[in-house]
This record gives structure tokens, C-alpha cells and sequence, in this order.
């Protein structure tokens, strides 16, 4: 399988498949696709795989891409202005944000994960349910905004705003920590909490969340009418 990203912040991954070879992705991902690729959906995992999907922001059911006859294109974009970013899952996990996944070969594996730690599930910004990735093969992630990739050092340490880590690998600790004193937290624009991030491993951080793009746009929407 071979793939190209196009795009600068409405990017989609297009996916160059053999004879008899499957890709699969998230329901509604796809943009387009040559000819000969057939498509079927899947309940991947049986029911409580699809109830384990939807927790965790996915769709119930995935759709596979097939080609037949020769070699097939296949190309996904996610479902807000954003980033896809690829991870070769052989031999490693990749934990990662709710709707993060986007695509991903046959060989990848997807299971939901869930937060270790209390207070990061209320005041991290990632929430309870989150996405584990393993497996062997391609997989491909998005997430609003532009994304920096970091692979922090033993006992490196990030201090990341709430619900800016689109993901990171088992090895990396996950933690939240006060922001800073009263007046820092209350009017320094940051909250009253950031997420820390400890070496070693992978991480990716997203410049803008969804609900910061979608609050952005609030100003700029029609206002109904009061009219009788």
C-alpha cells in the first residue's frame, strides 16, 4: 500500500491498494475511489464492538475498500478543517482523543481505552473514553488544526492547554496539574488546569480544538428572527 496526504487545512489521505488488498475506515470518510475498489460495511467486533464505537465518537459500523482487477485508489478526509497525520502501528500502541481515527489498513486494530486517572478525566480535556490503536500496518489520524509531533526524551516533560492532545503513546505518563495560582487561572486565559505530558514516547498536540473552531464561528451564524 502506498499513500500520499494533499492538502494544507482540508486535508484528505489517498490510499494506492493491490489486487485483493482492504483498507478500511470510518463510516463517511471516503471522498473518492477508482472503479474497481468495492465497498462494505462491517460490524467490526459484533455488537459491542459498535456500542464500544459509538462511546467513543466513532461510527457504529466501519466500511472496508477492497480492489479487484488490478490496483485501486481510495482517498479519506475528515469531518472538520483540520490535519491527518499517518503512524506505522507495527510492534506499538498509539492512544489518541474520541473521533481521532480516521483510516487504516487490514492489519490495524481499534479498542477503546479508558482514562487511568479521575481528575484527568474531569479536568484534562480528553474525557473518560479515549481510542487505542495497535496492530500491524498504516493507520491514519485527524484532528482539528495544524499538529505538532514531538518524541519527548525519558522524563522530558510538556505542559499542553485542556483538550489540545490529540494522542500519545502508552509509554508517555498522562497527567493534569493546576495552571498556576488563583489570578493566573482566572484571568491568564489558560483554565484552572494543564495536561502534563512525561517522556518517554510519542506525542501530537493540536493548535485548535472543535470547540474552539465551532465558538469562533458563533458570531458569524444567523441569528433567528423575533418576528410574529
Amino acid at each position: 500500500m502506498r499513500y500520499s496526504i494533499t492538502g494544507d487545512n482540508l486535508q484528505f489521505v489517498t490510499m494506492e491498494i493491490e489486487d485483493g488488498e482492504t483498507v478500511w475506515a470510518e463510516a463517511g470518510a471516503m471522498v473518492y475511489m477508482s472503479g474497481n475498489i468495492e465497498m462494505k460495511a462491517e460490524l467490526q467486533g459484533g455488537l459491542l464492538g459498535g456500542i464500544k464505537r459509538k462511546l467513543a465518537g466513532e461510527s457504529f459500523m466501519v466500511t472496508n475498500f477492497t480492489s479487484h482487477g488490478g490496483a485501486g485508489v481510495v482517498s479519506f478526509g475528515g469531518n472538520a478543517p483540520g490535519k491527518i497525520f499517518a503512524m506505522d502501528m507495527t510492534g506499538r500502541e498509539f492512544i489518541a482523543q474520541k473521533d481521532a481515527f480516521l483510516c487504516a489498513e487490514k492489519g490495524v486494530s481499534w479498542e477503546i481505552a479508558f482514562q487511568k486517572r479521575l481528575g484527568s478525566t474531569f479536568f484534562g480535556g480528553e474525557g473518560l473514553i479515549l481510542e487505542k490503536v495497535s496492530g500491524s500496518g498504516m493507520a491514519f489520524f485527524h484532528a482539528c488544526g495544524d499538529l505538532v509531533e514531538m518524541d519527548l526524551q525519558p522524563n522530558q516533560t510538556y505542559k499542553i492547554a485542556t483538550a489540545h492532545v490529540v494522542g500519545w503513546e502508552p509509554s508517555v505518563s498522562y497527567d493534569i496539574q493546576a495552571a498556576g495560582g488563583i489570578k493566573t487561572s482566572v484571568f491568564g486565559g489558560e483554565g484552572f488546569f494543564l495536561t502534563t505530558l512525561t517522556g518517554p514516547g510519542k506525542i501530537v498536540i493540536q493548535s485548535m480544538t472543535l470547540p474552539q473552531l465551532a465558538n469562533s464561528l458563533i458570531p458569524f451564524l444567523p441569528q433567528p428572527s423575533n418576528s410574529s
